[in-house]
């Protein structure tokens, strides 16, 4: 019968509106950070872009308000605590609280132990491997994670709404890599467990918190190699779609849980891989 609907509330596509809501993203100069703000500012949020490169974050923001967009940007390096703390302050100076935040900022150094070429590297094995790398990588994957939720947490409880905190985790969270620089895998996994911990303590504030786990995107993470044809092959190659994904694929997941779409989701992780930690066969 037209115009009978199943139980009470708004309709599916009703619940995907986010417009008026404030979004803070990490990391939004470029790849999926970018994709994530893009996303944000599209379907009638306020945003801001952060990035380590703050003129990259202010270019595209300033083409994002050229095409009529309410955002704003910031530099920031989100293993900087304090600097992040002043940031999240500044979006809530300048749109009145915190709705959706995006921990998405993170960096890949340096080779795996198995190069695209089918050897051995000498320079990714655990004994070679450079330490002030995997200082880095953890110091921005994990306690940028961590102080990119420690504050979005602290505007959500202060405004008493509740809001949605999704953090870019990583398949590698999930699978090993061997191309993949050893450091980001513990570093992912970390981001994962830390989203279900922090799903388990602000639930009673109606404040959810998920992450995203995508599998090879064309970025310009780890220097930009997938963007080479033999590291690009490899990957394509390790996917059940026989192809790595563009940056515009994740955007109806992240509008998905930054929404009310999503409003009985929280400490979920949503693979977006192309099947690739299902493994191969054939």
């Amino acid at each position: 019968m037209s115009g009978v609907t199943s139980g009470k509330g708004p309709k599916a596509l009703e619940q995907f509106d986010i417009a008026g809501r404030s979004a803070l993203v990490t990391g939004a100069a470029s790849g999926i950070g970018l994709a994530y703000a893009e996303t944000m500012a599209e379907a009638g949020a306020r945003v801001t872009l952060t990035d380590v490169d703050g003129a990259a974050a202010e270019r595209e923001a300033a083409r994002l308000r050229d095409e009529g967009y309410a955002v704003r940007a910031a530099q920031l390096d989100v293993s900087d605590r304090t600097r992040t703390t002043q940031v999240f302050d500044e979006h809530e100076a300048a749109y009145g609280g915190l709705d959706i935040a995006f921990a998405n900022a993170g960096l890949g150094l340096g080779p795996g132990f198995w190069n695209p070429n089918g050897h051995r590297d000498p320079n990714g094995q655990v004994d070679t491997y450079d330490p002030a790398m995997w200082d880095k990588i953890i110091a921005i994957n994990l306690t940028g994670a961590y102080n990119t939720m420690r504050d979005a947490a602290r505007l959500m409880k202060k405004g008493g709404k509740g809001g949605s905190i999704i953090a870019t985790s990583s398949n590698a969270a999930v699978i090993c890599e061997a191309i993949v620089p050893m450091p980001y895998m513990p570093s992912k996994a970390g981001v994962s467990h830390m989203v279900r911990h922090l799903a388990l303590e602000l639930g009673q504030y109606q404040i959810r918190v998920n992450a995203i786990l995508p599998g090879p995107f064309v970025t310009n993470i780890a220097d930009g190699s997938l963007k080479d044809p033999v590291v690009r092959k490899a990957w394509d190659e390790s996917t059940l779609m026989g192809r790595i994904a563009e940056t515009y694929q994740i955007k109806p997941l992240a509008l998905y849980l930054a929404s009310d779409a999503s409003s009985y989701v929280t400490g979920a992780q949503m693979m977006i891989d192309g099947g690739m930690g299902l493994g191969k066969f054939g």
